[in-house]
């Protein structure tokens, strides 16, 4: 039987790289062994660079999950709000970015998943809406689901609401859009964290959820099973 190492024994690629349909420049980080890919689809005001998803992205990496962070939008089209928001704009992108990484050699035939912050959620839930055979799961951070709007019922991919408890209104919208969801879904609620989780332990928590997630909808052979 081969042995797969351990997180603290596995050894992580790193790769630059140039994805479509902006050709803008991404990090590409693979695991040993991986059990799949997670693409991040960063919300309004955010990029590849984004603390938050950094440390979110390292944490899959240890749990043996290959990690895409690349940006939907130029730095001109940052400042425009109407592409901010422009959640059919962005969930196109990001289909063509999915479809790049589906053909790339190191991560052909690995299943894929989305990460998705704010608008970058909603945009994760229309792209797989639109690839219910090819995402296998999707986790929102602090997420606006609710602009997925009528795309909802029809994503196929379990998927994970993760919501700060301060963060009311946020958590209303979550709940709201749960309910038009058809596929394998869990709203699950951080006690007393704010929309950005920088409370001590929220965004550790919020990893350690993603990684049950993933590596569950990633595992071969068996039904997806809610965790």
């Amino acid at each position: 039987m081969t042995h797969l190492p351990s997180g603290a024994d596995l050894m992580v690629q790193s790769h630059v790289v140039r994805v479509p349909p902006l050709d803008g420049e991404a990090m590409l980080r693979i695991p040993d062994y991986p059990h799949g890919v997670v693409l991040f689809a960063h919300g309004s005001g955010s990029s590849r660079h984004s603390p938050r998803n950094g440390f979110v992205a390292s944490e899959l990496n240890r749990a043996g999950i290959a990690t895409l962070l690349f940006d939907l939008l130029s730095e001109e089209e940052e400042g425009d709000r109407r592409r901010v928001f422009d959640i059919g704009l962005l969930a196109r992108r990001l289909t063509i970015t999915t479809d790049w990484i589906a053909a790339q050699e190191v991560t052909r035939g690995l299943p894929i998943g989305y990460f998705g912050a704010s608008t970058g959620a909603a945009a994760a839930l229309v792209a797989a809406a639109g690839l219910a055979d090819t995402i296998a799961a999707v986790v929102s951070r602090g997420g606006r689901p609710d602009l997925a709007g009528t795309a909802l019922p029809a994503v196929a991919a379990p998927t994970l609401l993760i919501v700060g408890g301060a963060d009311a209104e946020v958590l209303d919208l979550n709940r709201s859009a749960a309910r038009h969801l058809r596929c394998p879904h869990r709203v699950e609620v951080i006690p007393d964290a704010t929309h950005l989780f920088e409370e001590p332990g929220a965004l550790e928590t919020v990893a350690v959820l993603a990684q049950r997630w993933f590596l569950n909808a990633f595992a071969p052979g068996h039904d997806f099973v809610m965790p």
